[in-house]
């Protein structure tokens, strides 16, 4: 087993975070615009609230690091992220005993650390700038071999949703703009 340079730190991947925001964007912006032009009433400014709220769980939802060092991998989330709504773990490279892969339901695969014991697994992080590295450090570490360990989704599929999504934005400005210059919003 090799060394670690004393602790790496792995983030998700930009292509990923930029990604997820715009399109919560895309598909939260026009939301108060509708609530004004709606015939329900409801109020504009707990709509705004809501949707930084979901803006800023969203982010730090993306924030997240998977630590790794001599001794251990672990995945931390920022000290004011909620634990109840994302918990991290650390798991000590004595205590991996395989990489277990399981199919998700949209057909995709993912890999767990699976320990001595049973009933605990720890899903291997998959959407890490580095993945590459991480897989190769995971392998040093705990002699499993890696070599047909892929990260979940590629970084073309997220390119695709980003073209997509920067043509869900372009939509959204142009309703936008056209209802407020036309007075549909007045």
């Amino acid at each position: 087993m090799t060394a670690v340079a004393s602790s790496l730190s792995f983030r998700i991947s930009p292509i990923i975070r930029l990604t997820l925001t715009l399109l919560y964007f895309a598909l939260t912006v026009p939301l108060p615009f509708l609530a004004v032009a709606s015939p329900v009433e409801f109020p504009v400014s707990l709509l705004i609230v809501g949707l930084i709220i979901g803006l800023i769980l969203l982010q730090g939802g993306l924030s997240q690091k998977v630590l790794v060092d001599e001794e251990q991998i672990a995945v931390t989330y920022p000290w004011w992220f909620p634990d109840f709504l994302q918990k991290g773990w650390s798991l000590s490279w004595s205590e991996v005993e395989q990489l277990k892969l399981r199919t998700t339901g949209q057909g995709g695969l993912v890999y767990y650390f699976v320990t001595p014991e049973r009933d605990r697994a720890y899903l291997l992080p998959m959407r890490v700038a580095g993945f590459a590295k991480l897989i190769q450090v995971v392998e040093d570490k705990t002699g499993i071999d890696t070599q047909d360990v892929r990260p979940l989704a590629q970084p073309w599929m997220y390119l695709i949703l980003l073209g997509f999504t920067l043509i869900l934005l372009l939509v959204d400005t142009w309703t936008i703009w056209t209802a407020l210059t036309q007075g549909f919003l007045a």
